[in-house]
Parts: structure tokens; C-alpha cells; sequence
């Protein structure tokens, strides 16, 4: 009797210690299996790396650069012939889904083998397992089998309405990396600026990358806008965009490009105003919202697209090139000769039907060059190109509709993958943002896969995109600001399965950690609101905060009496016993979070009731 006591409580001390070892397995996205060992594998600097082939060596390039920014070294590069080493195989193994991986920790080597893309992404996995213990780095004994829930996982950044240096797009595709995102989704072109070479139309950067003047403020903020006076803009030459490729696809990330059309279009009839189709002089606007100006649908303007997509097409690889397709408004069409005479001539129905039109020119061309297109939901309007992929961004609807009709979607809801919306509903604590409501949370919840679609249709749903439109994103600190760790929720929406999804693990567990290593890479990150639980506490008839940041390392400081809280308030160590209130009044606690690298937040409150 008592041996069988022994072994029921060996069991569970055994399950106990499992939970505790698995919940230290803190990567982001979560991983598919996870299987943890008895031991742990020290790296130090005399560990060895080994890579026998070609695609091996530079995934294994790729570890010595994230081990570099992380720890400030990296590891000897061999071909084989030890055994107390890191070794990567990359291989076409049938057992592993595309892009997956196994990775297994022993106490004396690693081993991590999937196609070259799996390696890379159990390097990623492998990065974010090493514990540091002072100067020791090691990593729990452990197996993991992982691939990814969706083959797209994408975030897209506009560098229409302000530019960003090669350096910043850098910073970004790192951390895409580092979460296992894969596509990267250029937006090069709006009303506001173009912002990539085109060699046989030079005007486009010397006259539609730059605005003489920007509004201040938000786009409703004043009945007549008031402009900041600087010349804004810029644009990346064809070697700066090759670089650009070539350092993705380094990190397993596809560059699409997007080249708007047919509105968005302003830019580009500031410098070549004979595709447009008012004679009128345009210029590059400092303001935002929906243009009227749009291309018009004549020969010329097609023999331009077609040049401009030549060259798009020898910088980028992608399978697919973005043709925009979307918020055009037809008034200049309505009223254009040559429109209204090109909708007779092809028996279509109205302006919408027209640009169904246009739109499926530009794919037949794409296609004749082996290239795929994919635009914005408006592109169903008027009638779907044979061949189109859909990013659905004004809800679901759009994207329903097309995997209905067998077409390829991306879900991009605006109300849960916009990364310009604001991130507290008090904007007075929040900097400009276009509008909207996302919290983290929000975003994490996404599930691409709406219920509206049959088991069948729902195969059509490709992945899912963050998108991070800078209207009010002037520099690189506040484009940083608004996209982490929002993209840390969605790379986990994107990669892991619904079921093996967890909010409180991905907030408590994993994310504290993740945001660390962000500010080892210099993110300038924005720091989440804590968790703030309050009880009753019996024996003193009082309320017990209790306050648990989510960035490893920090310090929060707090007030509960209504006064500003900083890094002169009190320091918190434990549970707080909220005062006694005389008056009745309601308190408030305050606090900031101070990261490791003394970053502060925003200060944030919350009502003690």
C-alpha cells in the first residue's frame, strides 16, 4: 500500500515538474508538440555549429546574427565530426509539413532538421529557448515537432505616406523573422508619394517621391488643415530594393511589392500627367483620406503599367505582385469620354465593371510572365479576375465571397489586423493614431477562418496579415511603437492551431521574455498594460492589488491617490492593501512599468472599486 502511494505521488511530482519545465518552453509562436527531457545543453563559445551543406551554412549565418544581437558572440562553423555541437539538417524529409521542423535538445548536442525554411524557424525556436543563468546560456532538454497552422503569415508596412530608411525595413524584417512571419508586404506607392526607382520613368522620384508640406494633427482635427512646411519623402533605388530582397529572403521572408492602381494614384500624375483623365496640373497632396484622381483606363496608361511592372518584376521574385485595386472612386470616369466609350465598346455594365476590366488586363500580363496578382477586396466589385488572390480588409465578407468562388484569400479584417489603430481607448495616453480600438487581446483572439465557410472553402484561406499604414506614423520609433507586440499576436494567430492557442500562457509566460529580447534588439516596443487583479482581502476588510507586468525584469511604480505616478512613486514588491477611504470617495491606482533598459510606459490607471 504505501509503495503504491510512493508511485501515485512520484506520478504526480513527475506531471508537476513537467507543467513547470514545459511552461519555461517559451517560445512565441507556440510550438505544435513539445516534449520535454531530463537535462539541459550549455552554449557557450567553444560550442560548434554543425552545417554540412550549402543551405545549412546559411541558416547557420542566420543563428550566429540573432545569437550576436542577443549574447554578443557567435559559434564556430564546421562541416561535421563532433558530437558536443548544435547541428543543422536541412533536408527533404516527407515526414515533416512544408516548413516544419523537429528539434531536439539532449544534454550533449542539438539536433534541428526540417527543408531549409523548418531549420531556420527551429533556430528561431532554439534562440528563444536559451535560459541565462549570470553568464551560463543553456537550454532544457527537450523534442519539439512544430510547423506552422497557415503557409502565409504576413505584415505589410506603407512607405507611401512616409518613408523609412533600408535600415529601419531591417529592423522589422529581424523581428518578422524572429516570430516566423514570412511575407512582407511593401506597400511602395499612394497619393502621397512613389517610393521606388523605375529607371525608364525617372520623374517618378524626382517628382512623386517628395510633398512640399504634411498636415499636423489628424485629418478631422480642423476645418482647414494645417501644414508643417517640410519637403517630405524619399524612395529606395533598385539596388537599395535588391538589397532589401535579399536580406529577406536570408530570413525566409518574401517581399510582395505593391504598385497601386487604378486610384491611389495621385503621386505618379504629379510627374506624368498624361495618364490621368483631367488635363488639370496635379501636384503630390500633405493631406490623407480618399483621392478622386485615378489613372485613366487608355492605352497609354496600360504601356506604362506594363513598363513600370517589367522592372517591379526584375527586383522581386514574389510570386504574387500587388496591383492595390482598392477605394477608387469613378467620378473622373463617369464623366471621361474615353471610359464611358470603353464600357460600350466591351459590353460592360458601369464604372465598377470597368475596372474589373482594368484590373484583368494588368493580371493577363502578370500571368503571360509567370507572375500571380492579388489585390484588395475591392477587386470583387465588377466581377473577380480569373486568376486574382484576395486580401479581404474591409471584414470577412470580401474574402467569403472569394474562397466561395475557389479564389485564394488573406484575411486582413481592419478591425482586428490594423496596426494604425490606437492601443488604449484613452487617447489622451496614446500618441496620434488614425482611429480604432486594438488592444492586444484583440488581436491575439483573430481566428482567419471564418465560420461561414464549409470545411472545403475554408482551404482557400491562405494565412493572415497585419497591416501598418503610416498616415500618422512620421518616424521609425512610433512605427515600432504601433507594431510590437501586436505582431507577436499575430505571428502566433498564424502559425499556431486554435486549439493550442492560450492568451493568459502568451501574456504571462511567453510574451514577458519576447519583449525582452525586442529591446536587446533596440525595438522600441510599446509596454503593454499589466495585469492588475484586485480582491477582497477578508482579514483587513481592504483590497489587495496585485500587480504582474508583462516585460521580464521590470520595475512598476504606483500611486493610489490620485497623484501621477512615476519612477518617484512607490516601488511595488507585493500585493498592495488599498487605503481606507473616510470620504467615500472612489481611489485610483496609477502606475509605469520600467523596463531592464529603463524605458518607462505610459502611465496607466485603473479604478478600485
Amino acid at each position: 500500500m504505501k509503495k503504491a502511494f510512493f508511485m501515485i505521488l512520484l506520478a504526480v511530482s513527475a506531471r508537476t515538474a513537467f507543467a513547470q519545465v514545459a511552461d519555461s518552453t517559451m517560445i512565441i509562436p507556440r510550438p505544435a508538440s513539445v516534449q520535454i527531457e531530463a537535462g539541459s545543453f550549455t552554449i557557450n563559445k567553444q560550442t560548434k555549429l554543425v552545417a554540412n551543406t550549402a543551405d545549412a551554412k546559411k541558416v547557420a549565418d542566420m543563428f550566429n546574427y540573432f545569437l550576436q544581437k542577443k549574447y554578443g558572440f557567435g559559434l564556430s562553423v564546421i562541416p561535421g565530426g563532433v558530437n558536443d555541437a548544435i547541428i543543422l539538417k536541412v533536408s527533404s524529409d516527407p515526414k515533416l509539413p512544408k516548413e516544419g521542423y523537429m528539434l531536439k535538445v539532449a544534454s550533449h548536442s542539438v539536433t534541428i532538421t526540417g527543408d531549409k525554411a523548418g531549420v531556420f524557424y527551429g533556430v528561431q525556436s532554439l534562440l528563444q529557448s536559451i535560459n541565462e543563468n549570470g553568464s551560463r546560456l543553456s537550454v532544457h532538454a527537450v523534442t519539439i515537432n512544430d510547423n506552422p497552422n497557415f503557409a502565409y503569415r504576413g505584415l505589410m508596412l506603407d512607405v507611401g505616406r512616409h518613408f523609412f530608411e533600408v535600415s529601419e525595413i531591417k529592423k522589422i524584417l529581424d523581428v518578422m523573422a524572429y516570430l516566423k512571419l514570412n511575407r512582407f508586404h511593401w506597400h511602395l506607392t499612394d497619393d502621397q508619394g512613389w517610393r521606388l526607382e523605375i529607371k525608364k520613368y525617372p520623374k517618378l522620384t524626382a517628382i512623386s517621391a517628395w510633398r512640399d508640406s504634411t498636415i499636423i494633427g489628424s485629418y478631422g482635427d480642423n476645418k482647414q488643415f494645417i501644414y508643417d512646411g517640410k519637403r517630405s519623402g524619399g524612395f529606395y533605388t533598385q539596388e537599395q530594393a535588391r538589397e532589401v530582397v535579399k536580406y529577406a529572403a536570408d530570413r525566409n521572408i518574401t517581399i510582395i511589392p505593391e504598385i497601386e492602381m487604378p486610384g491611389h494614384s495621385t503621386a505618379v500624375l504629379a510627374a506624368y500627367p498624361e495618364f490621368g483623365n483631367d488635363p488639370a496640373p496635379y501636384h503630390v497632396p500633405g493631406y490623407w483620406g480618399v483621392h478622386k484622381t485615378i489613372y485613366s483606363p487608355g492605352e497609354p496608361t496600360f504601356q506604362f503599367l506594363q513598363d513600370v511592372l517589367t522592372e517591379v518584376m526584375a527586383i522581386f521574385p514574389s510570386k504574387y505582385i500587388h496591383v492595390g485595386g482598392d477605394e477608387v472612386p469613378k467620378d473622373e470616369w463617369k464623366t471621361s469620354a474615353l471610359a464611358q466609350s470603353l464600357i460600350k465598346q466591351n459590353n460592360l455594365k458601369d464604372e465598377n465593371e470597368l475596372q474589373s476590366w482594368f484590373i484583368n488586363r494588368i493580371e493577363k500580363f502578370l500571368n503571360k510572365n509567370g507572375r500571380s496578382l492579388i489585390g484588395w477586396d475591392e477587386i470583387l466589385e465588377g466581377g473577380l479576375s480569373p486568376n486574382a488572390t484576395v486580401m479581404s480588409w474591409r471584414g470577412e465578407q470580401g474574402g467569403i465571397e472569394a474562397a466561395k468562388q475557389s479564389h485564394n484569400v488573406v484575411m486582413t479584417p481592419g478591425g482586428t489586423m490594423y496596426l494604425d489603430h490606437a492601443q488604449a481607448k484613452d487617447n489622451k495616453t496614446e500618441p496620434l493614431a488614425i482611429g480604432g480600438y486594438l488592444p492586444l487581446n484583440v488581436v491575439y483572439g483573430y481566428n482567419p477562418l471564418p465560420a461561414a465557410l464549409t470545411t472545403d472553402q475554408q482551404k482557400f484561406i491562405m494565412g493572415v496579415q497585419g497591416n501598418m499604414w503610416t498616415e500618422y506614423v512620421p518616424t521609425g520609433a512610433k512605427l515600432e511603437y504601433m507594431i510590437f507586440p501586436r505582431a507577436a499576436a499575430i505571428a502566433e494567430v498564424g502559425w499556431t492551431t486554435l486549439a493550442n492557442k492560450n492568451y493568459e500562457n502568451f501574456t504571462t509566460k511567453r510574451l514577458p521574455l519576447l519583449l525582452r529580447d525586442l529591446e536587446k534588439f533596440g525595438i522600441n516596443y510599446r509596454i503593454p498594460e499589466a495585469d492588475v487583479v484586485i480582491n477582497d482581502d477578508i482579514a483587513s476588510g481592504r483590497k489587495k492589488i496585485t500587480i504582474t507586468a508583462f516585460v521580464a525584469g521590470s520595475k512598476v511604480y504606483y500611486t493610489v491617490d490620485g497623484h501621477k505616478a512615476d519612477n518617484n512613486a512607490g516601488l511595488y514588491t507585493e500585493p498592495i492593501l488599498a487605503p481606507f477611504s473616510n470620504n467615500g470617495k472612489q481611489l485610483t491606482l496609477k502606475y509605469v512599468i520600467v523596463t531592464p533598459g529603463n524605458r518607462m510606459s505610459n502611465e496607466y490607471s485603473v479604478d478600485i472599486k
